[in-house]
């Protein structure tokens, strides 16, 4: 390649080889990442990009580590998110996690190999930690018909190969989510297959220096987003004729404009169908002096989860007394329940301490207390203590662990529900809440 064509490739010559992250300055670059706009808003925010390649390095050697703590000849994953965390690669990600055609088989000795949709192993090429490209790890009954048999004969060969070459024939291996044809040849080649949801999500739960960075970098993607989706529901809604999915609508297109990736749910409603939780937005036309709540899911940007929640109350009267009481009694639950975030506490501490919400917000109370976050929902979940089972979580905090602390504030049989959430990394001696998007002033009884 001459110096001319690779000039007339650079997203911004002058800044070298490299943008921010250490990764390339190539306008026409294979691997996604956050947009111009994205970093000129972090560079104005005083924020520091993650360093990509030591990210990824991290990332690798953990999983490394992992396998080998365990005595595994390997792990084999198909869910598109421990691909991406092993790999910082993608490919068609909703796609795949309902058509399972990638794999990636990582050996003790660090050895990792990928197979992807035919035609293009160049989608993990650029991460020099992948050292083979292959193809046909689709086991799925619409890919293969009725001789997905065969191609999971095929498939199971090729990893008891690699793993004679790279794990000196240790034949425990470790499997995320396989198809069922899969799962019966590996065993016909003699594995003993292990479970290796255990092993990803212990160890994508602790964060790196890098990957701190990068969520907080996705953080404030993700609230410049829902601040633009406040501000239009604000402006739009006295005028009437906007529906949820009008609202909903901008924080996708936000994330996006930012180099996010997709949203999980459609978790906002307003007014009555607020109240039960999880109805999921449609064409409702919000009107005037209504609530607004919505939990993001937002998978945004390098690929990283910023799950926070918000009831906002649009309109020029003053909310109902039984709502401002609900936002502030939901505010306290949260930001007392943050306050018992520390390296060492036992998650059965948490559940057992929480703050306890009124009788009557009980029956729909949230499903859980406290979660994992990182590249979406992960391990652990923190329960209430009517739902906790005993021995499920008996493991401490750690520094770099982050949880979204929430609460859904219900009352069983009303015409509302507040739902909050802040997202919250564990530090070496408490806590630090990432979440910097305010609490609406009317609904605290502030306005």
């Amino acid at each position: 390649m001459n110096t001319h064509y690779r000039d007339t490739r650079k997203i911004d010559p002058t800044r070298g080889d490299t943008i921010g992250d250490n990764t390339p300055n190539d306008k026409n670059r294979v691997e996604i990442g956050p947009t111009q706009l994205a970093f000129s808003e972090w560079e104005a925010a005083g924020l520091v990009p993650p360093d990509l390649q030591k990210m990824r390095r991290h990332r690798w050697e953990r999983l490394t580590q992992f396998i080998n703590d365990r005595d595994y000849a390997g792990l084999l994953v198909f869910d598109p998110l421990n691909i991406r965390y092993a790999t910082d690669s993608t490919n068609m990600q909703l796609w795949n996690t309902h058509n399972p055609f990638r794999a990636l088989l990582i050996c003790a000795d660090g050895y990792m190999v990928m197979w992807d949709y035919k035609n293009s192993p160049f989608l993990s090429e650029f991460n020099p930690l992948v050292r083979e490209q292959r193809s046909g790890a689709d086991l799925f009954y619409f890919d293969r018909g009725d001789k997905v048999d065969v191609a999971a004969d095929v498939f199971s060969n090729e990893v008891r190969v690699l793993l004679e070459e790279h794990s000196s024939g240790n034949k425990r291996l470790a499997v995320d989510k396989i198809m069922l044809h899969g799962l019966r040849a590996l065993e016909a080649q003699g594995f003993q297959i292990m479970e290796g949801e255990e092993l990803t999500e212990k160890c994508r739960a602790v964060k790196g220096p890098d990957e701190i960075l990068a969520m907080r970098c996705a953080s404030h993607a993700c609230e410049t987003a829902v601040a633009e989706m406040e501000k239009f529901a604000r402006e739009k809604i006295p005028g009437g004729g906007v529906s949820e999915d009008d609202i909903w609508a901008v924080l996708h297109a936000e994330n996006i404009r930012r180099g996010g990736e997709w949203i999980e749910t459609r978790l906002l409603a307003s007014g009555p169908r607020t109240n039960p939780w999880f109805q999921e937005c449609g064409p409702r036309i919000v009107q005037n002096n209504e609530i607004v709540s919505f939990d993001t899911d937002l998978i945004g940007s390098y690929g990283i989860c910023v799950d926070i929640s918000r009831s906002w109350w649009i309109g020029d009267e003053k909310p109902p007394a039984d709502m401002i009481y609900a936002m502030q009694h939901g505010h306290e639950h949260i930001m007392q329940n943050m306050e018992m975030l520390k390296p060492g506490v036992m998650i059965p501490e948490l559940s057992a301490n929480t703050h306890v919400l009124d009788d009557q917000y009980q029956k729909q109370k949230y499903g859980c207390l406290m979660h994992g976050v990182g590249l979406c929902d992960e391990w652990p979940l923190v329960a209430y203590p009517d739902h906790a089972v005993e021995g499920a979580y008996d493991y401490p905090l750690e520094p770099g662990m982050v949880l979204c602390v929430e609460t859904l504030v219900s009352p069983e049989g009303g015409d509302f529900s507040i739902k909050l959430e802040d997202q919250v990394l564990i530090t070496e001696d408490g806590y630090e809440n990432l979440t910097k998007y305010p609490f609406d002033p009317a609904l605290m009884g502030e306005a």
